[in-house]
């Protein structure tokens, strides 16, 4: 890695361009997912591909999807990507919202708008801001149902799993009409952008844990 990208790679501190709304505190996360193999795929079934946690900065029971604070210098989707890559380590494609959650802290004294996007990842970075404090670790979805330790965020994934699965009646060259192959003969699937169905989110109620 150049030196200079290894500059860029550092984790945002401070508080004094964070967005709010109404007084909650506006945070943008992302569900990393990957597939296992293009050549297997089956979309009617959830273990077609799996998805990226993260352990959480303080120590404790469960994990969480890469998430942080939206900043007034950067779009929606640019602050997605950035705390994906700062957390997590890894790069892709931030694709259409999943939805919006609002939550509080465990303490109940600070109110959190939160919002939620899948990221197909097509890179994943050996050294990321974070790497010191946390670990990454891919599983498929019945795994990441039990371990995430956010509620607002599993139902986020709920609404990811409806969105993948759902396109199951339509045939793999009517999804992917762009696949890529490498030398070796392995297929490299195109990330769905907004071409998903996007599915409204439950009404969530929860509290957090950074």
């Amino acid at each position: 890695m150049e030196l200079k990208e290894m500059m860029a790679l550092v984790s945002r501190s401070g508080r004094h361009l964070q967005r709010y709304n109404l007084g909650r505190r506006q945070v943008v996360g992302c569900i990393p997912y990957r597939y296992k193999d293009f050549t297997e795929l089956s979309l009617v079934d959830e273990d077609a591909f799996e998805v990226l946690l993260i352990s959480p900065q303080r120590k404790g029971k469960g994990l969480l999807f890469p998430k942080g604070g939206w900043e007034k210098d950067e779009t929606i989707e640019d602050a997605a990507q950035r705390e994906t890559v700062e957390e997590a380590g890894v790069r892709g494609e931030v694709e259409c919202k999943l939805g919006t959650w609002y939550f509080e802290n465990k303490a109940g004294d600070t109110a959190y708008e939160g919002h939620m996007f899948p990221l197909f990842v097509t890179e994943e970075l050996d050294y990321w801001p974070e790497k010191e404090i946390r670990q990454r670790t891919w599983m498929n979805v019945r795994e990441a149902r039990k371990l995430c330790q956010n509620g607002w965020m599993k139902e986020a994934l709920e609404v990811l799993v409806s969105r993948l699965t759902s396109q199951s009646k339509r045939t793999k060259g009517e999804l992917f009409p762009g696949v890529e192959r490498t030398s070796s003969g392995r297929a490299i699937i195109l990330p769905w952008g907004c071409r998903a169905q996007i599915l409204s989110p439950p009404l969530p109620s929860s509290t957090e844990e950074a």
